[in-house]
């Protein structure tokens, strides 16, 4: 009995002593919306810190939106790491994802903290990143094209079958392409630059960085993509020049989301707050993938990063193009209007 008592008190002590990560139990499902190359390097470092065994899965932003879902009444993810906010957005104002307060906010810039609050701090900005398109100089030079340099450019009938874009539905940053067409020529108008595009158009995607390995690899001539994943095909020696059309152009709040019911709750809470550290925030930049603005002030930022002081961009309606309401008509007149016409 004695014995007994004796083990019994030294088992609390033999753990406190014991580094945090050797303490820690249990698991964390990451549903990841950013590169591959991205999301492993975080779980890598996640699990290294806090011995959390990680399940991760990559997915785009809507495909996300939707998953997340259709498992509402049983929640199989835990946190949904990136991927543009509008989704976020809408998940949030559908109560598909946990209010919480991060500590971490008073270090963040204020569009991230802005999201937050709008969100009801259901979704949190962890980067920032500007639309725009890339073209392979290589093919541009050999069919003897202009060089484009505005959004009008691309529905010229020189680029037909050259234009690659994500689906809407599926990416996020192709929705992010819609509402700021809305944003930029009034709905009506942008509609119907959807349709001219749609012409010319040899694949929607996806994903919303796929149009860049694409224009990379010179399957296409042209992707739509945030400025920075044409940027990382650049470093990797793609002959890509990236373009800030001269109409003005939209921007993401790549965002950050507890899951509502999540069944590691509290590991999914030490995600989040780690998730909006400088440390963490480095990493995709050490891996040599992010070159997007992260939300925390301290985080170090690429020099190679476009900078958005010398981009035109339009002051995007998060709220309103997040919103449910918002999203959901849009999405569907794009499927009424513009998916079904002939080629």
């Amino acid at each position: 009995m004695r014995m007994s008592s004796w083990l019994r008190a030294l088992v609390p002590a033999f753990l406190f002593a014991l580094p945090l990560a050797a303490r820690a139990q249990g698991e964390l499902v990451v549903y990841c919306t950013v590169q591959e190359e991205w999301c492993r390097p975080m779980v890598a470092a996640f699990e290294k810190k806090f011995g959390i065994k990680v399940l991760m899965t990559r997915k785009s932003a809507g495909e996300f939106y939707a998953q997340i879902k259709a498992e509402a009444a049983n929640p199989r993810g835990d946190i949904w790491w990136g991927g543009t906010g509008d989704p976020h957005l809408q998940a949030a104002e559908e109560g598909l994802t946990e209010p919480y307060k991060s500590p971490m906010l008073a270090q963040l810039q204020d569009w991230a903290v802005r999201q937050a609050e709008e969100s009801k701090f259901r979704t949190v900005g962890i980067y920032a990143g500007a639309l725009g398109y890339t073209y392979n100089t290589e093919l541009l030079k050999k069919k003897g094209i202009a060089e484009p340099k505005c959004w009008a450019d691309l529905i010229k009938p020189e680029f037909k079958d050259e234009v690659q874009v994500a689906n809407p539905n599926s990416s996020g940053t192709s929705y992010n392409m819609l509402a700021t067409m809305v944003q930029i020529m009034g709905e009506d108008k942008a509609f119907d630059y959807l349709k001219k595009l749609h012409r010319n158009v040899n694949q929607y995607t996806k994903s919303g960085a796929a149009p860049a390995r694409a224009a990379a690899t010179g399957e296409t001539m042209v992707g739509i993509v945030f400025q920075h994943d044409a940027l990382y095909q650049i470093l990797g020696g793609a002959p890509l020049k990236i373009v800030s059309p001269c109409e003005g152009t939209g921007y993401e709040i790549g965002s950050m989301s507890i899951i509502k019911g999540a069944k590691n709750m509290e590991n999914a809470k030490k995600w989040y707050d780690w998730a909006l550290t400088p440390e963490a925030q480095a990493i995709g930049l050490e891996a040599k993938v992010s070159y997007q603005l992260p939300s925390n002030k301290s985080a170090p930022v690429s020099p190679l990063a476009p900078k958005f002081s010398e981009i035109k961009l339009i002051n995007y309606d998060f709220a309103k193009y997040g919103s449910s309401a918002e999203r959901t008509r849009l999405l569907q007149r794009w499927d009424k209007e513009v998916s079904t016409l002939p080629k």
